[in-house]
């Protein structure tokens, strides 16, 4: 016999939380529903009521008859279906997990690089206060360095020779 289950194991107010605000309506439809159909099954005995065989057995004038249906009645079973999802559900529930973790082990991870970044860059003069040899130490890769990387005025990186292109349609050097 199948367990009878006496209140629903839904978390509504969980659920509510999580729907958009445009399908809440369809949500309490829903929600309805279920509380009824839940009522419907709560009203019905959790056991079909007992049958008096005996009674029948008066009442029935033809013999063997009472006995035949009361042998067939007592040999039905009803199967209750076989849960064959709950292991699939659990395996995806599983993998979800472990995206889960590995999503949030992530984000710390990008938090803190980000967090550093912030303190980093509190802790640097504002730049009005900065000379230009406390840029060139907070920001060695971008601060202009004329003895060890050279560069032709306005200095920015498409002026460069190293960034020069050689124009395709224009007349070879000789």
């Amino acid at each position: 016999m199948a367990k009878r289950i006496a209140t629903s194991s839904v978390n509504w107010s969980a659920l509510a939380e999580r729907v958009p605000a445009e399908q809440r309506g369809s949500l309490t439809a829903f929600k309805t529903k279920s509380d009824a159909y839940l009522r419907r099954v709560m009203a019905n005995p959790p056991e079909p009521p007992k049958i008096n065989w005996a009674q029948y057995k008066q009442v029935v004038p033809i013999p063997g008859m009472v006995d035949t249906f009361q042998k067939q009645y007592e040999a039905l079973k009803i199967p209750y279906p076989a849960d064959t999802q709950t292991s699939q559900v659990e395996a995806q529930w599983n993998e979800i997990k472990k995206q889960i973790e590995s999503f949030i082990q992530a984000s710390n991870a990008n938090i803190a690089k980000y967090q550093k970044e912030i303190n980093d860059t509190k802790a640097l003069l504002p730049y009005d206060q900065m000379t230009m040899e406390d840029y060139r130490d907070a920001y060695p890769n971008e601060a202009l360095d004329p003895i060890n990387r050279p560069t032709f005025w306005p200095h920015t990186p498409e002026d460069q020779p190293e960034n020069w292109k050689e124009d395709p349609n224009a007349p070879a050097a000789h």
